[in-house]
């Protein structure tokens, strides 16, 4: 873990005890910056719901975006369904994870901001999700911690056709 990412969870997983309670009291980052968290279910193609200690959290993966499959006011989008799908296959329920925060704890919709870590393998999902084209990257400032392995990811799967890159109109 950078220095970085430990001054940036520490300063996150603080101020979210404090201003928003979006973790239990007593839970703290491993040696590593991240939280252990357990997927519930995934919602979408980078929404997940997880068990974080006693309570479940919606969490919206940073830094990635896959097409539509449950907006309230958007139709379904090119690839959404096999994005979602493949997502729910990363991560059924019950499966072990590690959250990392970047700058902002939460989201507009009061959902949690994260970086996820399937516990089992490594896996680093957001990454996962570009680099196969089920999901475009979606530079958020200031969460940007891995903004540039997303773009190498999204050009890899862009050259080679993956995914939405070659079944969706660009």
């Amino acid at each position: 873990m950078t220095r970085r990412h430990g001054q940036l969870t520490a300063l996150v997983l603080g101020a979210c005890a404090a201003a928003t309670s979006c973790a239990p009291p007593g839970l703290s980052p491993g040696a590593d910056g991240r939280v252990h968290a357990r997927i519930v279910q995934a919602v979408d193609g980078d929404t997940v719901a997880i068990r974080l200690g006693s309570r479940t959290e919606k969490v919206r993966l940073i830094g990635v975006n896959t097409p539509e499959t449950v907006h309230p006011t958007k139709p379904i989008e090119c690839f959404g369904p096999e994005a979602s799908a493949h997502t729910k296959t990363l991560l059924p329920p019950g499966t072990d994870v590690w959250l990392e925060r970047d700058v902002e704890a939460r989201d507009k919709y009061g959902r949690l901001l994260a970086y996820v870590w399937r516990a089992t393998d490594g896996l680093f999902v957001n990454l996962d999700l570009v680099s196969g084209g089920w999901a475009v990257p979606y530079p958020f400032p200031p969460n940007t911690a891995h903004e540039s392995d997303f773009a190498a990811a999204a050009n890899g799967a862009a050259q080679q056709d993956m995914g939405l890159w070659g079944k969706c109109p660009r």
